[in-house]
C-alpha cells in the first residue's frame, strides 16, 4: 500500500549527507541524465505523467516544455529554474521534513531539471523561519559542489550550474509563484498580472520554470526507473507516488508516501485511526485552503480527479483530521485569521474581505452573532471568490463556504446558544484529550 521512494531512507542517521545519499544510488540519475538530450528528458517527464505536487497538479513535463527553446548565449535570454520551498499553509508539512531528511534528492532533481530546460542558474526559495532547513540545504550545496555535481563542466558534460539557496522573509503570499519571483528580485512579494507567464517572462523577465520541492525531487527516480515504472503507480490521470501529510486528531500523524488514489480510510488504518473514543468529524484533503470533507468522504480516492469530484481539491495533500470534539466555527476562524494576516493587500476583495470575514466569525464563535451574519459571511465569500488578484482570496473562502454547507446547524447553534464545545477539548491543531 505504501510506496517509499522519497522517504525510503529517512530513518537512517546520515540520510541527509552526501555519503548517505550516495549509498542508495544517489547522483546516478544525474550521470545518466547528462548523457541524454535535454529534449528527451523533458519528454521522459511528460511520459511519466508527473504532475505538480505543490497544489495545482499541472503536468510538470508540459511546464518544462513551455520554455522557449534555444540555448542560452545564442541570442536568447538566460533560463532559470526556481524551486518553490516556501511551504507556509496551515497543515501543509511535507516539503520541510523532506528537505531536512533528504536534501540531496532535491538537489539532484534541481541539477537534472536545470539541464533539461537549459538553465545555468537555479534558485531554491525557502521559508525563512525554517533556519535549520536553510542551513542543511547550504551544506548540501557545498557537498555537491565539492563532489563535482555543481559548478563548471559538471561530470565533464560541458554543463555549468550554480544553485542559490534563498531564505524568504516569512510571507505566505510568496508561495504564489509570481509573488515569489518578485521577492527573489528584491521587491515586495506581491502577485503579478498574468499574462505574460513565467515560462516566457519570469525571473528578471526571462524564461523561468517554477516547481514545487516534491515535483523536482521526484525527477531522479523517474530518470532511473523510467516513465513506465513511475506511471505504473497511482491512477490513470494521477500517476506516481506522493507524500501525504496526516495531522490532527490521529494516533500517528506524519508523512505517508503512497500511490495517488489511496483513500483517507486506508491512511487512517495505517496511522492507528483517530484518537481513542473519538470519531472523525471533518478533514481537509489539501490544506486549509481547500473545501472541507466529512466522514462520508473516507473512501474518496485521494487523487486530483477523485477529490475534485467530491467537491474539494487535492492541493498539497495536507490531510488535517478533526474529531467530534472540534468546533468547526472556531477552526474556520483560526484559518481565516491566518489568511487575513497574510493577505498582501494588493487587491481590495482579499484585503477587505478577509478582514470582515474575521470580524463576523469572531462574533459567531463568541455567541454574539446573528443568523444574518451567516448570510453576510457567505455574501462576502461570493464577492471575493473569482475576483481576487491571486488564489489566496479564493482559498480563504473555501473552508467557510464548505463549512456552512456541511455544518449550518452548528453555525445556527452558535447564534442561538453560543459555542457548545469545550475550548480545551476542541483544540484545533493539537491532540489534547477531552
Amino acid at each position: 500500500m505504501l510506496t517509499p521512494v522519497l522517504s525510503a531512507h529517512w530513518d537512517e542517521a546520515d540520510a541527509f549527507t552526501l555519503e548517505g545519499y550516495a549509498r542508495h544510488r544517489g547522483y546516478e540519475a544525474l550521470t545518466k541524465a547528462l548523457k541524454t538530450d535535454p529534449d528527451a528528458l523533458i519528454q521522459l517527464v511528460k511520459d511519466s505523467g508527473l504532475r505538480g505536487r505543490g497544489g495545482a497538479g499541472f503536468p510538470t513535463g508540459m511546464k518544462w516544455g513551455f520554455i522557449p527553446q534555444g540555448p542560452e548565449g545564442q541570442g536568447g535570454k538566460p533560463h532559470y529554474l526556481v524551486v518553490n520551498a516556501d511551504e507556509s499553509e496551515p497543515g501543509t508539512c511535507k516539503d520541510v521534513p523532506f528537505m531536512l531528511a533528504n536534501p540531496h534528492a532535491l538537489l539532484e532533481g534541481v541539477i537534472i531539471a536545470s539541464y533539461a530546460i537549459r538553465a545555468s542558474h537555479a534558485f531554491i526559495y525557502v521559508r525563512g523561519e525554517v533556519t535549520h532547513v536553510v542551513r542543511r540545504l547550504h551544506d548540501a550545496v557545498e557537498q555537491a559542489r565539492a563532489a563535482g555535481h555543481l559548478g563548471k563542466d559538471i561530470h565533464g558534460s560541458g554543463f555549468d550550474l550554480e544553485v542559490v539557496v534563498h531564505a524568504g522573509a516569512g510571507a505566505y503570499i510568496c508561495g504564489e509563484e509570481t509573488a515569489l519571483l518578485d521577492s527573489l528580485e528584491g521587491y515586495r512579494g506581491q502577485p503579478r498580472l498574468r499574462p505574460p507567464f513565467p515560462a516566457t517572462h519570469g525571473l528578471y523577465a526571462c524564461p523561468t520554470v517554477v516547481n514545487n520541492v516534491e515535483s523536482i525531487a521526484s525527477v531522479p527516480s523517474i530518470v532511473l526507473g523510467g516513465a513506465e515504472w513511475f506511471a505504473s503507480m497511482g491512477t490513470e490521470k494521477s500517476k506516481g507516488y506522493t507524500l501525504y501529510s496526516l495531522s490532527g486528531h490521529v494516533k500517528k500523524p506524519g508523512q505517508y508516501e503512497a500511490p495517488l488514489g489511496i483513500t483517507l480510510r486506508q491512511l487512517l488504518d495505517l496511522s492507528g485511526g483517530m484518537r481513542d473514543g473519538r470519531t472523525l468529524k471533518f478533514w481537509t484533503p489539501g490544506g486549509s485552503s481547500t473545501p472541507l470533507l466529512t466522514a462520508d468522504h473516507l473512501d474518496v480516492p485521494l487523487d486530483y480527479e477523485g477529490v475534485t469530484a467530491a467537491g474539494s481539491m487535492l492541493g498539497t495533500k495536507a490531510l488535517q483530521c478533526f474529531d467530534d470534539t472540534t468546533c468547526v466555527v472556531r477552526a474556520i476562524l483560526r484559518w481565516t485569521e491566518f489568511y487575513a494576516h497574510e493577505s498582501c493587500g494588493k487587491c481590495t476583495p482579499c484585503r477587505e474581505g478577509t478582514y470582515w470575514m474575521v470580524q463576523i466569525l469572531q462574533r459567531l464563535e463568541a455567541g454574539t452573532g446573528t443568523e444574518e451574519d451567516i448570510a453576510t459571511l457567505l455574501d462576502t465569500c461570493d464577492n471575493i471568490f473569482g475576483r481576487a488578484f491571486c488564489a489566496l482570496g479564493d482559498g480563504a473562502t473555501s473552508p467557510i463556504v464548505s463549512g456552512v454547507q456541511l455544518f449550518r446547524d452548528e453555525f445556527l447553534q452558535h447564534v442561538s446558544g453560543g459555542c457548545p464545545f469545550d475550548p480545551v477539548a476542541s483544540t484545533v491543531f493539537g491532540a489534547v484529550t477531552a
